[in-house]
């Protein structure tokens, strides 16, 4: 099967990329064919035989008039179509498998690859893997930066709530070009044309269900991880938080937390606009942003990890990674945390932004973290598994 893996970022940026360069890459180990579409950019790392990509658009740089032209090219881009056309006409995949694509590369790519479906007679299942709520909200995240609080005034199709609440990095400007976009897309009914949306919690298919178009193409299947190898790891006297140090993540309730627990020590891997916060809490080691076998290291050896979002987290990497290590985990009781953990066994649940209640959770887990035995034997889909659902999809 020929499988073209469309993404605006082809170079390693964040979650989606590392889904989309691990899925590829054991897709190709099972003999299937795998390029990739998205903008081009000095650090790309993947690509396609043709060499076409859009432009790198870059929206905190460039001149006065590439400013005034990217409201326009946020919304519908003749480049994108014009460049995954090329794509689609050398490859000639079986399967488009989109991943981000609004603003930078737009629901214009869509209908160029429903045309192209009508033009060739060929069949070519357009397959969404929903990595936020970009269907649904224009800021992708149910989440209003303003006012630091979770949002879901736009669910239903109501947009013109994003320009009101200014929730797009608080600009009106930018909320406006957002609200139009979300507006124009589902009034052009453009994702009628997807096949398949897969979203990784169940959490985040109630919300795109909220729009009757996507109701009956969704579908939850949690993300994959890496297996890892659970050797017997000696535990150390720490508590550990890793990932962004900011408000949406809960930090500033966890940093409280820590406060009021001056005989626990806490360690936090990451970085992030609130990194200062954690300077004046004695009892707080930041070691900053940490990858690879000192990441592992770190989640291994924890008594267990936090994860106090405060937003509509879907499938944590941090939650699943921690206790494919063995490593217990205290996560917030909202979005598709829940899923994740299975109280008593992997972990504790406390109510999301409770500071009381996340302390007594960690105080109670530091006292009897060697009660979680039973996380070792908590298992997530590995990308073979995953693949071997996902296929069913490519299929149609």
């Amino acid at each position: 099967m020929r499988i073209l893996m469309i993404n605006k970022f082809l170079y390693p940026n964040g979650g989606s990329e590392t889904y989309i360069f691990k899925l590829g890459a054991q897709l190709q180990k099972l003999g299937h064919e795998v390029q990739y579409f998205g903008m081009d950019a000095p650090d790309r790392v993947v690509g396609n035989s043709v060499g076409a990509y859009t432009a790198n658009m870059d929206f905190h740089g460039g001149s006065r008039l590439s400013k005034v032209l990217y409201p326009l090219k946020t919304i519908y881009s003749a480049q994108a179509r014009r460049k995954i056309r090329q794509v689609l006409d050398d490859f000639k995949p079986d399967v488009c498998h989109l991943n981000n694509f609004n603003y930078q590369l737009t629901p214009s790519i869509i209908l160029e690859i429903v045309k192209w479906r009508r033009q060739t007679g060929r069949k070519c299942n357009i397959i969404y893997t929903a990595h936020d709520y970009q269907l649904v909200c224009p800021n992708h995240l149910c989440y209003n930066p303003n006012t630091n609080a979770n949002c879901e005034k736009c669910l239903g199709g109501h947009f013109g709530s994003c320009l009101a609440g200014k929730c797009i990095h608080g600009s009106a400007a930018k909320s406006l070009i957002g609200m139009l976009e979300a507006t124009l897309w589902n009034h052009a009914r453009v994702y009628r044309h997807i096949d398949t949306i897969i979203c990784c919690s169940h959490f985040m298919k109630t919300k795109l269900d909220t729009n009757p178009l996507l109701k009956e193409k969704t579908v939850a299947l949690h993300n994959f991880v890496d297996k890892a190898d659970q050797k017997s790891v000696q535990k150390k006297d720490y508590v550990l938080y890793f990932g962004r140090f900011s408000q949406e993540k809960g930090i500033a309730t966890l940093i409280e937390a820590c406060r009021q627990l001056p005989e626990i020590p806490f360690v936090f891997a990451g970085s992030g606009p609130l990194e200062q916060s954690l300077s004046d809490v004695p009892n707080i080691t930041n070691v900053g942003f940490q990858s690879g076998e000192a990441l592992k290291t770190l989640i291994s050896e924890a008594c267990f990890t936090v994860c106090p979002s405060e937003c509509y987290d879907n499938c944590p990497f941090s939650v699943m990674e921690s206790q494919m290590y063995g490593t217990p985990v205290l996560g917030a009781q909202i979005g598709g945390i829940p899923e994740l953990i299975e109280p008593g066994r992997t972990g504790e649940l406390f109510e999301s932004g409770n500071c009381e209640e996340l302390k007594n959770k960690i105080r109670a887990m530091y006292t009897a973290a060697s009660g979680y035995a039973g996380c070792s034997g908590m298992r997530f889909d590995d990308a073979e598994q995953y693949v071997r659902k996902l296929m069913k999809h490519y299929a149609g």
